[in-house]
């Protein structure tokens, strides 16, 4: 009788285990993966704030100060009777723009005319990467700058990154001159040269980071809008603040924010869990990136103590910082 040979395969049981061994490796392996790739993210978001810094300085070198959060004419007609915000309302990112390799859409802005004059309005709705941090989730197309009554004032490009005005917050005061009460090197019409940073460029802090919490652009700040969380459900407490924090924040404590009971006012770190539209915070875990006054970029924790934090934000204020 001829052999009849039998093709052996694999019974279910073998394949279920095979399976699920191929599916414990994946679970092993994913967050390796996510790890590296949150690790790249972070990295590429220090070389913008490096980027960043470089451009600071170019522009220093060129004009002798560095640039101010954003540019306002306090006495103009059209100004916000409140803030004294006005035009031309362009930010640090407009003015960083020819130094940072962005000429062409520099030259495409009218400088002359206010930041959300409709001739404006291409140039300035473009998100450039130099300004994104990939791990933000608020980055998709322009970001839409709206008045207290969710009118839509302007659309501008986004940005991750922020000024630091210091400890205090100037916009909640009704001043037309920010520099008598701002302590950090940039707020609006501020002409900081590295001679005015008397705590030394290494020990103050110029930029950081913020995404998450709120919005923010490189272009301008629109006179009358207002600055609202993104997400309340995660951030219940904060509540919506003035034009200036389209693109600066503070660190605390603010005089504006003293209890009148306690007397107690808080300081903010970067992703404090007391965090406002108005502070630094990031979507990394632990804490931000912040670029000092000498191009350094490091990594901030939000456990970081809190006065070191206050004098890191503070240019002159005579404080002595060390290691942080």
């Amino acid at each position: 009788m001829p052999r009849v040979s039998v093709r052996q395969g694999f019974t279910l049981i073998e394949l279920l285990v095979v399976i699920a061994i191929i599916a414990v490796l994946i679970a092993l392996l994913l967050p390796a993966v996510q790890q590296a790739r949150e690790a790249a993210r972070r990295t590429q978001s220090k070389n913008n704030l490096k980027q960043i810094g470089l451009a600071l300085h170019n522009y220093h070198d060129v004009h002798r100060v560095f640039p101010a959060a954003y540019l306002a004419n306090t006495r103009h007609p059209s100004r916000d009777p409140v803030t004294f915000d006005g035009p031309n309302g362009f930010a640090w990112g407009t003015m960083l723009l020819p130094h940072l390799d962005q000429a062409p859409i520099y030259n495409k802005l009218r400088t002359d005319l206010p930041c959300w004059d409709p001739v404006n309005a291409a140039a300035a709705a473009i998100n450039l990467p130099v300004f994104m941090s990939p791990s933000a989730t608020n980055s998709n197309g322009p970001m839409e700058v709206k008045d207290g009554s969710g009118t839509v004032l302007a659309r501008f490009g986004r940005a991750h990154y922020v000024a630091n005005s210091g400890k205090e917050e100037p916009w909640g005061f009704t001043l037309e001159d920010y520099a008598t009460i701002a302590d950090g090197p940039m707020y609006r019409n501020s002409r900081t040269r590295t001679a005015d940073v008397t705590d030394g460029l290494s020990n103050t802090v110029f930029m950081g980071e913020h995404s998450q919490v709120s919005d923010k652009t490189w272009v301008g700040v629109v006179p009358d809008a207002q600055v609202c969380t993104i997400d309340p459900a995660k951030f219940p407490i904060t509540a919506c603040d003035l034009a200036a924090t389209l693109v600066s924040v503070h660190a605390g404590p603010a005089s504006g924010e003293i209890d009148p009971i306690t007397g107690f006012a808080p300081i903010h770190p970067p992703n404090s869990p007391l965090c406002h539209v108005c502070q630094m915070y990031s979507p990394h875990t632990g804490g931000a990136h912040i670029l000092l006054g000498d191009g350094s970029v490091r990594f901030v924790s939000q456990f970081i103590h809190q006065p070191t934090w206050a004098a890191l934000s503070s240019c002159r204020g005579n404080e002595v910082v060390g290691e942080f």
